[in-house]
């Protein structure tokens, strides 16, 4: 009976690139790079969302009349800051989401500031369907 030993396997140098040593992997440098990285990207979203995220010229649709063919009547509230006015762009659609008509409108502040509830007509070249306000934002 004849007995074989198992011996560690004998590469050539340099086919097989570097052999890793034993021991614990050094990791900190990518734990810290995430935690810069999420910290960076956190305070970019909240400077993105205090700039452009909270507005006071956010508008809400109240309601249309019974368009016509050749007008749509949209009715819409929106906050206005005292002192400020608003441009707001209006826009009748079809059945099918065309559009149809657009107008930009200018909405002025009450005194005091707060909602206003804004009733306009928007010309059309058809029959309308829907009414939307596209945007509200502050003139100048």
């Amino acid at each position: 009976m004849s007995e074989t030993r198992a011996t560690t396997p004998v590469y050539p140098p340099g086919r097989y690139g570097r052999r890793r040593e034993t021991g614990r992997r050094r990791s900190l440098p990518l734990v810290l790079a995430a935690i810069v990285f999420g910290v960076v990207a956190l305070g970019l979203s909240w400077a993105y969302y205090q700039k452009f995220g909270q507005t006071d010229y956010s508008p809400e649709i109240v309601g249309w009349n019974e368009p016509t063919d050749a007008q749509m009547v949209i009715k819409f509230r929106v906050r206005v800051p005292s002192g400020g006015t608003a441009s707001c762009v209006l826009r009748a659609r079809d059945v099918q989401g065309y559009e149809l008509g657009t107008r930009t409108i200018e909405v002025p502040a009450k005194p005091g500031g707060g909602e206003i509830e804004v009733t306009e007509s928007v010309p059309t070249t058809g029959r309308a369907a829907v009414g939307d306000v596209m945007s509200c934002r502050p003139v100048g």
